[in-house]
């Protein structure tokens, strides 16, 4: 092991390139703790020392990917999320407008116009995230409960030219993690919107683990460990477990030139849908919350009934209706995104123009249904998977006190195992180029 890692070191072209990855990264880390202009540090920094967790639901998914930037009301507060949400509705428009299907078909040049319109609405949803989060730290609820003097008064002015200078500061601020997210992917190692995601999540570590032990001490401290090295584990398992469909491709003859014949197969992972079921099954619980948050009731007035109901059960992530309520939607939404990205109807079609079969089955429509029913049972363990991690994190906030972002749980192992493994490939691979002998043996 020591000696591969001495090997990327003597490659000159692949140390560049981790090189030039880290640099990025420290940039980025840096970018995290520069304030937006007329934000209130000391207040912030007051607000966050006294341990309040911040808003629920998508805020707190959104200040896990900015690395805990979001609560600092930094240049990068809104982080990666913003790109994160345009690359998922690009990919649900390609079943609505048939143009983008058409784009997506046209191979490098469609990708390229396909990309630029997630640059656009990601602009666009930068906009929009950073003026809803200045606008819940100026009526003082981005850290809930918390009503202190300094966590009611985290700007220093909220003038209109100075609302407009924030919003226009934290815009161009996911637009520059966009551009090194890509620098990154072109010449660094790995792909480099993962890479900064990993690094935010990653970042949030020693703070959540100081919290467990300063909590509740040294026995709790280890438990966390070892239970977090088991699900670790578990999570490599699944994420590496797929289902492979064998295909056999009829021999042709094309002038004197035989091609085909050969066997290979066709991969199925049990996690098909990685994190974006539990992106979206947040981001849509925290969607009351955020309704009843704007309708709070003037002083002296009563609250309405409604409001209280989503304040009682669905704000609290250890109330067991919102675990339900947050599972059931993982498992729909883990379906519903398979269903998107995998057409077994064009995998078929494919196999059948380029003279592929599986055996047993027939080309065309039975491979199709085939493949549909395959998927199927392979997507409810792989949904019940999805979901029971996702809930690890609100079973410890109940059991241990943690914070809801806690680390071995939810989207945070899963991105975490996932970029983790694809990087290592990367470098794998490359040594593998340089020296005929990868990082792992």
């Amino acid at each position: 092991m020591f000696s591969a890692v001495a090997r990327i070191f003597r490659t000159p072209d692949l140390r560049r390139k981790i090189g030039f990855t880290l640099g990025i990264i420290a940039i980025y880390r840096l970018g995290s703790f520069v304030p937006a202009p007329f934000v209130d540090f000391k207040n912030v920094q007051a607000c966050l020392a006294q341990g309040q967790g911040g808003t629920s639901g998508a805020y707190e998914l959104i200040n896990l990917f900015s690395g805990g930037a979001l609560l600092q009301l930094s240049i990068f507060a809104l982080g990666i999320m913003p790109y994160i949400t345009a690359s998922i509705i690009t990919q649900l428009l390609r079943v609505v407008i048939p143009h983008f299907e058409t784009l997506h078909k046209e191979g490098q040049t469609g990708q390229a116009k396909l990309t630029q319109y997630t640059r656009y609405l990601t602009i666009f949803l930068g906009v929009l995230q950073s003026t809803t989060l200045i606008t819940v730290a100026r009526t003082g609820a981005l850290f809930g409960t918390n009503t202190s003097a300094e966590c009611t008064q985290l700007l220093t002015t909220d003038t209109w030219y100075a609302v407009l200078l924030m919003v226009i500061t934290m815009t161009a601020g996911t637009g520059l993690i966009m551009w090194m997210g890509e620098l990154i992917t072109e010449r660094g190692i790995g792909n480099g919107m993962s890479l900064l995601i990993f690094t935010s999540i990653s970042a949030t570590f020693p703070a959540a683990m100081g919290a467990i032990w300063s909590a509740k001490g040294a026995e709790i401290f280890f438990m966390v460990i070892a239970v977090g090295i088991v699900i670790m584990a578990l999570v490599v398992f699944v994420e590496q477990s797929q289902r492979r469909i064998p295909v056999q491709y009829a021999k042709r003859m094309v002038g004197r030139r035989t091609y085909g014949g050969n066997n290979t197969y066709i991969p199925i992972k049990v996690n098909m849908a990685g994190v974006v079921p539990v992106i979206f099954a947040s981001s849509l619980l925290y969607l009351p919350a955020l309704i009843a948050q704007f309708n709070q009731p003037a002083a002296g007035q009563e609250q309405a009934a409604w409001v209280t109901w989503i304040n009682d059960y669905l704000t609290k992530g250890d109330h067991p209706l919102y675990m339900l309520m947050y599972f059931l939607l993982i498992v729909g939404f883990t379906y519903f995104y398979v269903a998107i990205t995998f057409n077994p109807e064009e995998v078929a079609d494919n196999m059948k123009r380029y003279g592929g079969f599986i055996p047993g089955i027939r080309a065309g429509r039975p491979t199709a249904e085939y493949l549909d029913y395959v998927l199927t049972r392979v997507t409810l363990p792989g949904s019940v998977y999805l979901g029971l991690i996702a809930l690890i994190p609100l079973i410890a906030l109940g059991l241990v006190g943690a914070n809801q972002n806690f680390p071995f749980g939810g989207a945070s192992i899963l991105i975490i195992v996932g970029v983790g493994l694809e990087t290592v490939k990367q470098i794998d691979s490359q040594l593998q180029q340089r020296h005929y002998e990868g990082l792992l043996r």
